[in-house]
């Protein structure tokens, strides 16, 4: 199937090869409980995020873990869940979305149980790691189980912000649930996702239809291990280089990602059937929308970090308080991400995406300006800063997933999706282990320590700016020449 890039439209969008705008249809009840089910493994993997991030002081404390430790408890699960994603999404494509999606789950509430249940740093981070593997097949099979249901345009517009709701909510929760539950033990943030997994699996196995069809093709495992392989090189060197410099194994390292992931793209361009068909990245809407998920989730992911060791090791924060304070981002998001779909119809996604990277970029500048205070007011120096970022998400992430994977056929819908995701993760993974590297020096006593950290996530966010708004120039400079020639 041949991909070009979708044109504004000044009418709904219309399925591949349709010629005709399609108006939003009925959902009947069936259909709410497919995007129910699909959005509980989005509220899953929201909640458990957040629930943890607010854990990571007491996790530290209780563990004795230094920040460079407590970074892999959250590079742990990110890596397993980047590195995996797209060889979930086609396993999705291939072997079916329902029976990829169950299995994942139940591998996903072993592994947070395990997790609860250890003392030891590296089972701790290894429990991680095969949860973010787990979360690497649900996520694109959940996401491709929605694109796939709901038509491409306006009803597959709604599925995605409602999609993008549960995500808040779960954020959210876990925020508000990590708070009271850490107050108590740490590990019960660990335990309590088990109880929702539990509460998915049951649900799924009745509402979650059969792949009508599934791609003749085979799994390119070769593509996925040397990717994997070699964005935990990069990453370990990244993390590690400012500790100890450039010693006989980290070179080793160094060396060992930069040939991993050569390799990855030397295999995608020679195999039959590649974990990647290069060509889609051809597609300039397709590219932005992975580079906009890149900034959005690699810039908040470590700014979470950083908030969370600050407020609770530097001020002394009750993790409660913390997850208050966090709070209202998810809460925006869940009140403003239902009604995006609307918003997405009428402006496009480019303009949504270029909106939500300037609110990101705000509410960064806005914490680095007025966060830093030695007795914050909450209520002018954080909370604007918050209100921002959960604007941000609310009108960004449906507006990114909707442009990765429109003009997809069904059957690459898999790849699409883990494709997006998997760039989200890999930039959540990457810049956190940049800003560990520049804050985990000295003791915190201040915002000072957290300042470089603070200015990278910026930057990351004012690059995706930039890469966006190319998309609104492009379209400037076309439809001046469209005129000129009409002229």
């Amino acid at each position: 199937m041949t991909i070009t890039e979708p044109k504004p439209q000044a009418t709904l969008p219309t399925t591949p090869g349709d010629t005709t705008p399609h108006t939003p249809s009925r959902w009947g009840p069936k259909l709410w409980a497919v995007l129910f089910v699909a959005g509980l493994a989005m509220f899953l993997d929201a909640l458990d995020v957040s629930m943890v991030g607010v854990a990571l002081p007491s996790i530290g404390a209780e563990l004795g873990l230094e920040t460079a430790s407590l970074q892999w408890i959250v590079n742990g699960y990110i890596l397993g869940y980047g590195g995996l994603l797209l060889l979930g999404g086609r396993m999705a494509d291939l072997l079916g979305r329902r029976q990829v999606f169950l299995s994942a789950l139940v591998v996903f509430g072993v592994a947070s149980l395990v997790g609860g249940l250890v003392d030891n740093e590296a089972l701790l981070i290894a429990s991680r790691i095969v949860k973010g593997v787990a979360a690497a097949f649900t996520a694109p099979a959940a996401l491709s189980i929605i694109t796939t249901t709901f038509k491409e345009g306006h009803d597959r517009n709604k599925a995605l912000s409602i999609f993008t709701v549960f995500g808040a909510t779960g954020y959210a929760s876990g925020l508000i649930a990590s708070g009271l539950l850490t107050s108590v033990d740490w590990r019960l943030t660990f335990f309590a996702p088990v109880v929702v997994v539990a509460a998915v699996l049951v649900a799924a196995f009745f509402v979650v239809p059969k792949n009508a069809e599934r791609e003749k093709g085979h799994i390119d495992f070769l593509g996925s291990a040397t990717l994997t392989g070699g964005m935990l090189a990069a990453v370990y060197t990244i993390v590690t280089v400012p500790e100890t410099g450039f010693t006989p194994l980290v070179t080793a390292t160094t060396a060992a990602a930069a040939v991993l992931l050569a390799a990855f793209f030397v295999i995608e361009n020679k195999v039959a059937h590649p974990l990647v068909r290069l060509s889609i990245f051809k597609v300039k809407s397709i590219v932005r929308a992975n580079l906009a998920a890149l900034a959005i989730f690699g810039s908040y992911i470590s700014f979470q970090t950083i908030v969370s060791l600050y407020l609770q090791n530097t001020l002394q924060w009750e993790p409660i308080q913390m997850a208050m304070a966090l709070a209202p981002a998810g809460i925006i998001v869940a009140i403003l991400s239902p009604i995006a779909g609307k918003f997405i119809d009428r402006y496009g996604t480019k303009s949504m995406i270029i909106a939500s990277m300037a609110a990101f970029v705000l509410g960064y500048l806005w914490f680095i300006l007025r966060g830093g205070s030695a007795q914050p007011n909450y209520l002018t120096d954080y909370l604007p800063a918050f209100l921002l970022l959960g604007l941000g998400f609310a009108i960004g992430f449906s507006s990114v997933m909707v442009q990765a994977t429109e003009g997809i056929s069904d059957d690459e819908q898999g790849l699409a999706s883990g494709l997006v995701q998997t760039s989200g993760q890999i930039g959540g993974a990457v810049v956190l282990a940049v800003v560990t590297g520049l804050i985990s020096g000295g003791a915190a006593t201040s915002i000072a320590q957290y300042r470089p950290g603070l200015y990278l996530v910026t930057a990351v966010a004012v690059i995706g700016l930039l890469a966006s708004a190319t998309a609104l120039l492009g379209r400037r400079a076309a439809e001046a020449d469209t005129v000129v020639e009409a002229a």
